[in-house]
């Protein structure tokens, strides 16, 4: 029986890396029958628009969906369609493994974690008003009213709000991945010695839960500058991570640069209702249409869409087929050569294929 999946291909580099992606989740010889849906800058082109309301219903129905990477205009014009869509479809939960494979030019082979990040809440909430606009105005006259400590009113304010709803799911969420894939320690990450009633509040909530898993998962805490430190340092120390939303953003880049690069780097957002996986990297416009990208992170995302579906056989088999594509170092993309000028680099298809070839043999 075929499983529909909503595919949106983004933009930039998207549609290059989702291609690659459905080459090598077709091969597997799982059933798919893949729901195209416009998104990003094809759409505001040509329905006014980056995130259609059907690429939302879409997903809504299908429950489970893959995308390329869509830009975000810095500063300006539309809001991020990465967040907006968790936001729409609460998908709270960001998983973003980060795990050494042999063959890339990673900074520490010792690397082996899972990083939660907490998806709707905190700074990246959306909550937020530009400088000098009434909505601004009023609320620094409110805060100046009620604190000692004045906001300056030339100010453009962002609320952070995190919630004990919010906290307890994601922080549970990484507990219950910890118990079945048998990771030993789940460490939380927070500035609640500065931030003592939002990151105090979700540090609370992670106290509190971790004695429900006494005897099966140790717990800590770690104040998050000194986390990348001890990342850089000695990561082996470290196995699952769960974060509040924007330390689990920068912190997972991080990790993907012990490990090789945002070209290696997958991730997931998971829901109640629905599943979105797609690439850490971004759109890379000035690489489109090049057929020169590095697929992988889009490939390694649909192998963790794989095992969401059930499909651990189909999942394993290509992610061996990755390995060993990538290890080898012959059909891979210039960022994975030793010398990023190495003539012999294949292009984003071409690795793909190569993928592909892997699993036939």
């Amino acid at each position: 029986m075929s499983v529909r999946i909503t595919l949106l291909p983004g933009d930039g580099i998207g549609p290059e890396v989702a291609l690659a992606m459905k080459k090598c989740i077709d091969a597997t010889g799982v059933k798919i029958t893949w729901d195209e849906e416009i998104v990003g800058a094809p759409a505001i082109e040509k329905f006014g628009t980056p995130l259609p309301q059907d690429a939302i219903d879409s997903i809504k129905k299908n429950k489970v969906a893959i995308k390329g990477p869509i830009e975000t205009p810095i500063g300006k014009g539309f809001r991020s369609v990465n967040v907006q869509l968790r936001q729409e479809l609460d998908l709270y939960a960001c998983v973003r493994p980060a795990k050494y494979i042999e063959g890339t030019k990673a900074v520490n082979t010792k690397v082996d974690l899972v990083i939660f990040r907490e998806n709707t809440e905190d700074l990246y909430s959306g909550v937020e008003f530009d400088v000098n606009s009434k909505e601004a105005s009023t609320l620094i006259g409110v805060i100046n009213g009620m604190s000692s400590r004045k906001v300056r009113e030339d100010s453009a304010i962002s609320i952070k709000p995190i919630s004990i709803f919010g906290s307890k799911r994601i922080i549970r969420y990484a507990f219950e991945y910890a118990v079945k894939n048998n990771r030993k320690k789940v460490t939380l990450v927070h500035k609640a010695n500065i931030m003592k009633f939002t990151d105090g509040l979700f540090l609370r909530m992670g106290q509190e839960i971790a004695r429900e898993y006494e005897g099966r998962v140790v717990f800590e805490d770690v104040i998050v500058d000194n986390l990348c430190m001890q990342l850089v340092q000695k990561p082996e120390q470290y196995d699952v991570l769960v974060l509040p939303n924007l330390y689990g953003d920068i912190v997972s880049d991080l990790c993907a640069g012990l490990v090789g690069g945002l070209g290696i780097a997958p991730g997931a957002n998971i829901g109640a209702e629905a599943a979105l996986f797609e690439p850490v990297h971004g759109s890379a416009p000035k690489h489109a249409g090049q057929n020169k990208v590095n697929p992988t992170a889009t490939i390694l995302s649909g192998i963790m869409m794989l095992r969401h579906l059930g499909e651990m056989k189909a999942a394993d088999r290509l992610e061996k087929a990755v390995f060993a594509v990538i290890k080898e170092g012959k059909d891979v993309t210039y960022d994975l050569k030793m010398d990023r000028n190495d003539p012999t680099a294949v292009g984003t298809q071409e690795m793909a294929e190569a993928i592909c070839r892997k699993l036939r043999v």
